[in-house]
């Protein structure tokens, strides 16, 4: 095994500190969403109860993506992605605290997320926040990059 480039750990690290950064605001905007359409309101001690819960979710959910990033890149089991979104799991709890039901989901997303029933799951980084798309990106190709140097081309 090589050590990963010092270039892909800045970019590793710059992915973690965004995700980090951008999941309490995720949160709270995943709870307010689902709450405005349910009830029609959004209370300021809902919105506090979020955001103590989004700030749970960046402590958590951060250190799983530092875990993964700082692995050697043949070891990395899963993705940021991945581990993004088993974090529905913090406006959820909150939502169903509240007891808002279940929202009504394709068969895709039922198979495919079965302990979201309030539909949350980000399809990409940049759903929970525009601001990871890039460090997503560059991080990707970074990793992209350093396995073919270590692995060659496919051919």
């Amino acid at each position: 095994m090589s050590e990963p480039s010092s270039e892909l750990d800045q970019y590793a690290t710059a992915l973690a500190d965004a995700i980090e950064a951008a999941l309490p605001a995720w949160t709270v905007s995943c709870v307010e969403r689902v709450m405005v359409a349910w009830s029609g309101s959004f209370s300021e001690q809902v919105a506090g109860a979020s955001q103590v819960v989004g700030d749970r979710a960046a402590e958590d959910v951060g250190s799983e993506v530092r875990r993964l990033l700082a692995a050697d890149i043949d070891e990395q089991w899963t993705t940021p992605l991945e581990i993004v979104r088993a974090a529905v799991r913090y406006p959820t709890a909150v939502l169903a605290e509240l007891g808002v039901p279940p929202v009504a989901r394709d068969e895709f997303s039922v198979r495919r997320f079965p302990e979201d029933v309030y539909g949350l799951s980000p399809a990409s980084l940049a759903d929970v926040d525009p601001d990871l798309a890039e460090p997503a990106i560059v991080w990707g190709a970074a990793k992209a990059f350093e396995h073919k140097r270590r692995h060659g081309g496919a051919g």
